[in-house]
């Protein structure tokens, strides 16, 4: 954060994102295109959740491979470490320690409360683990110990950033002023993605048919093809509707990568047949994605170079957690 005569310090906002596999093309324009976008008027801090991920069982090598992929791909979507923090979240240990923390001031009532909780335990009822449980109060540690003032959040997150403020608010109550209460930042709308195959559905990457949903870093042809094979309608019209999904969520998608918008692009394919529709949507997002997964690639071979960002990027992390910490620690009453 700088600030100086010709500049007002700029707002502070922190991310996080899960190294789960594949990220898809609704990750980026849903979040991580804002994600980029937000650098050039914030102050960001952004990680690698790589604790949240265990929540559910992980093979080592591959997990370990995913947090590589994951730190490297945000660098490749244009995301500077120069300027913001980019870092991988279990290289700062007071994560894990102002989790403990904030645990023994967040009540249980409070986390059996939250939502994704119970969804998850439905998925996995074999794994429902104390960590599935608690990690609500683990995210409002990854949250509060950089004392962003803005938090971008979508639908699924709200009650998340809810259980950090009120976190935040009880511990400054009982022990004075330690955590910034952070606003959530609605950031420009992001473009709602749906599977290629179910437009009823969000894209997911943990959809079995591989058609219903395009990686960031697929190549072209395979993006192509995928979009050819999207589920549309029999009415042959490009327009959007309720009652068409499918054409609906590709002139979403379109929109999104050219910044066309709804009504450009049923003009453009007024007259034209679905065919030469999908063609065009899995071309422009090839033109849109290509770029990336080069510079992914390019990253992603240089693994001393990645080494040393991440290690920087966690020393720059650090610095800001450590004071947070030990502020909160001396206020509750250890011993320094």
């Amino acid at each position: 954060m700088c600030e100086n005569n010709t500049e007002a310090a700029k707002k502070k906002v922190l991310s996080c994102i899960q190294p789960s596999g594949m990220l898809t093309l609704g990750n980026y324009l849903g979040a991580l295109k804002n994600w980029v976008a937000m650098q050039e008027e914030f102050d960001c801090t952004y990680a690698v959740a790589d604790l949240h991920a265990i929540t559910v069982r992980q093979e080592p090598a591959k997990l370990r491979s995913q947090i590589y992929s994951t730190y490297a791909l945000l660098l490749a979507l244009g995301i500077d470490p120069e300027k913001h923090t980019v870092f991988i979240q279990s290289h700062v240990p007071e994560h894990s320690a102002l989790s403990w923390l904030l645990s023994c001031n967040t009540q249980f009532g409070e986390m059996a409360r939250m939502t994704q909780f119970k969804d998850k335990s439905a998925k996995h009822p074999e794994n429902v683990n104390v960590g599935l449980f608690s990690y609500p109060v683990l995210m409002a540690a990854d949250i509060l110990l950089y004392k962003p003032d803005l938090v971008p959040v979508g639908h699924d997150q709200k009650q998340h950033l809810e259980i950090a403020r009120d976190i935040a608010i009880r511990f400054n109550n009982k022990y004075g002023d330690v955590f910034t209460v952070p606003e959530p930042y609605i950031p420009k709308i992001g473009a709602r993605v749906m599977s290629l195959q179910d437009p009823t559905k969000k894209m997911s990457k943990s959809d079995d048919n591989l058609n219903a949903w395009v990686a960031i870093l697929d190549d072209r042809d395979t993006i192509i093809r995928k979009f050819k094979r999207a589920v549309t309608d029999s009415e042959a019209v490009v327009r959007m509707a309720d009652e068409k999904p499918g054409i609906s969520n590709l002139i979403t998608i379109y929109s999104a990568v050219t910044g066309k918008t709804t009504q450009e692009v049923e003009k453009e394919f007024d007259g034209k047949g679905y065919g030469d529709f999908k063609l065009a949507v899995g071309e422009a997002v090839a033109d849109t994605l290509n770029p990336i997964k080069e510079r992914y690639d390019e990253i992603i071979k240089d693994k001393k170079a990645l080494e040393q960002l991440y290690k920087e990027g966690a020393n720059k992390a650090e610095r800001v957690a450590r004071k947070t910490y030990f502020k909160a620690m001396k206020k509750v009453g250890f011993v320094l």
